[in-house]
C-alpha cells in the first residue's frame, strides 16, 4: 500500500485572489467553493493530479514557508512563461539566491514564494 498526495491547502487571507492566480498559472479550474475553501484542480483531471485549496484564515504568516511550488513552462519559453507570470501577477522574490541560478524565484500575490524553472514539460492531460 501506498499513498498519494490528493490536496495541498494553502492559508491565505483572500482564497479567490490566490485561486484567480494558480488557475491562470497552472491552467486550473474552480472545483468547489464553500466561503472559507475553495479548491481549483486541473479541467479534465482523472484524479491523477493534486488539486489545491485555499483555506481562509486570518493567522499571520510566519517568516518564509517550509514548501514552495516549482512550476515549469508547457508551451513557451521560461523567459517568456515569466513575462506572463508577471503579468498575471506574480513578483520577482529575493530569497537569498545569487543570480546565476537556472531558475527565477517569484511570490504570489500573497507573498507565497514559488520557482519558474527552465525546462519544459508535456501540460496535463497531453
Amino acid at each position: 500500500m501506498a499513498c498519494r498526495i490528493t490536496e495541498l491547502v494553502i492559508d491565505c487571507v483572500d482564497p479567490q485572489r490566490l485561486a484567480d492566480f494558480w488557475c491562470e498559472v497552472l491552467g486550473y479550474v474552480e472545483l468547489r467553493w464553500d466561503g472559507d475553501d475553495l479548491e481549483i484542480g486541473p479541467p479534465d483531471d482523472a484524479g491523477t493530479s493534486p488539486i489545491l485549496v485555499f483555506n481562509r484564515s486570518t493567522a499571520p504568516r510566519r517568516g518564509k514557508l517550509p514548501i514552495h511550488f516549482d512550476v515549469n513552462p508547457t508551451d513557451t519559453e521560461q523567459d517568456a512563461e515569466l513575462e506572463r507570470l508577471l503579468a498575471a501577477g506574480a513578483r520577482r522574490a529575493d530569497v537569498g539566491q545569487t543570480g546565476e541560478e537556472p531558475w527565477h524565484v517569484l511570490a504570489d500575490p500573497e507573498g507565497n514564494e514559488f520557482c519558474l524553472l527552465r525546462r519544459r514539460v508535456e501540460p496535463v492531460g497531453g
